[in-house]
């Protein structure tokens, strides 16, 4: 059966892949961004950059909010409202040995290595020479694109995304997330909550341990407690099992000759579909109670303010989320692949948070995932992305758009 998707009304599929000089240029874009270091906070650079580049192919709106995400608008305010999410942050550079330096940006063998460049660098170049295609070839949308390039998500998924909507009053009928995929297409992922457990402890002199009460030797037998629920973790059969994990431990202490009074650790715990938060909190409540030790569980919040000076006030718990394999917006991003493509398509989901956890999770705005890029490679020393798969990419996410937005 011939592929019913050629075109986008009156515009062949064709029309929005990219020339050879826009691959070229794309590809340059996107070394450049690899090459701008955007850790969390201090993403105002690559903004900048992404800004300019946007003016260059010809997004006429164009904007910075009070928070600091980039915001480029296509197309008449009628209809529907498409908005693609990529975050220009990154991590810091993973400890170990890069085949390449982690900002130098190198390509070889078909691949742009560094940091940055799967997550998510290689879609916010995708998504730009996209919008230069859909310009370029006039592609009738009868809707509004939005394309958001937000801050902060590294650390707090869904705060940048849901500050946007607030500040600029934007509310979409539907999102794209360009997070790494691989070229699948994913429909949900696990939610994410963050918990601090502090224990109290009593101060004693070092050498007379008996006479105080060891706050880490406390904490150490809550933390094995807590291990031992990782093996009854409620499932689902297709978002899989939650996860509980002990990731950070700090203790307080008059000296080091002195037993400490205080110890903290942070329990990052991962919710599958039909978990909820407070659920969560009381597993960890009843290891408390087992154990019998002086102790307190509280969801974590983040505060770090963006490079605007826009202060975050976010609690760390997000909830998971998952569309209908059946939805209509799952069927279009599905079709846009294929064409580009030429290949079945496969469908999943992630195994880490994003966006989405606002997009849907929380708004409850139907919401899908395509990006270029193994996400097994982000935050390691190998991280990469295949140069060839991010061409394709922007051809996805301007057919994809094309097709959302003309179809409704």
């Amino acid at each position: 059966m011939p592929n019913p998707f050629t075109s986008i009304g009156s515009v062949p599929l064709t029309k929005l892949a990219l020339n050879a000089q826009e691959r070229a240029d794309m590809i340059a874009f996107l070394q450049n961004l690899v090459q701008m270091p955007s850790h969390s906070g201090e993403e105002k650079a690559a903004a900048g950059l992404i800004k300019e580049k946007l003016k260059e192919v010809g997004v006429a709106d164009v904007s910075v909010d009070r928070v600091g995400n980039v915001i480029a608008q296509l197309g008449p305010d009628t209809g529907l409202t498409l908005l693609m999410d990529a975050h220009m942050d990154t991590v810091s550079p993973a400890r170990g040995s890069w085949p390449h330096e982690p900002y130098a940006g190198v390509i070889e063998d078909g691949y742009l290595y560094g940091l940055g460049s799967c997550d998510m660098k290689a879609s916010i170049a995708a998504m730009v020479y996209a919008l230069k295609r859909l310009v370029k070839s006039g592609a009738p949308l009868n809707g509004r694109l939005v394309c958001a390039f937000v801050v902060q998500e590294e650390p707090c998924e869904g705060g940048a995304l849901e500050a946007l909507m607030e500040e600029t009053g934007i509310r979409p009928d539907y999102v794209l997330l360009g997070e790494p995929s691989d070229m699948k297409v994913m429909l949900g992922h696990r939610g994410r909550v963050m918990f601090k457990v502090t224990v109290r402890g009593r101060s004693s002199h070092a050498s007379t341990p008996e006479l105080g009460f060891n706050a880490i030797t406390a904490a150490a037998r809550l933390i094995f407690g807590i291990e031992m629920l990782a093996a009854d973790m409620a499932s689902d059969p297709f978002m899989g099992p939650g996860t509980i994990a002990v990731t950070h431990i700090e203790s307080e202490a008059a000296s080091l000759n002195a037993v400490p009074h205080a110890c903290s650790f942070h329990v990052d715990r991962r919710l599958t579909l039909g978990e909820t938060p407070s659920r969560a909190q009381s597993q960890l409540e009843a290891v408390l109670q087992r154990e019998g030790i002086d102790a307190s569980i509280e969801i974590t919040r983040y505060t770090r303010p963006s490079y605007t000076g826009y202060a975050f006030d976010v609690l760390e718990s997000f909830d998971a989320w998952a569309i209908d394999p059946g939805h209509k917006l799952v069927q279009q991003i599905k079709s846009a692949v294929k064409a580009v493509r030429g290949q079945e398509v496969t469908t999943g989901h992630w195994p880490f948070s994003t966006d989405g956890v606002y997009s849907m999770g929380k708004a409850n705005i139907p919401t899908v995932g395509f990006g270029p890029g193994d996400p097994h490679t982000a935050h390691t020393v190998n991280e990469r992305v295949r140069l060839e798969d991010v061409v394709q990419a922007a051809q996805v996410y301007g057919a994809f758009a094309a097709l959302t937005l003309s179809t409704g």
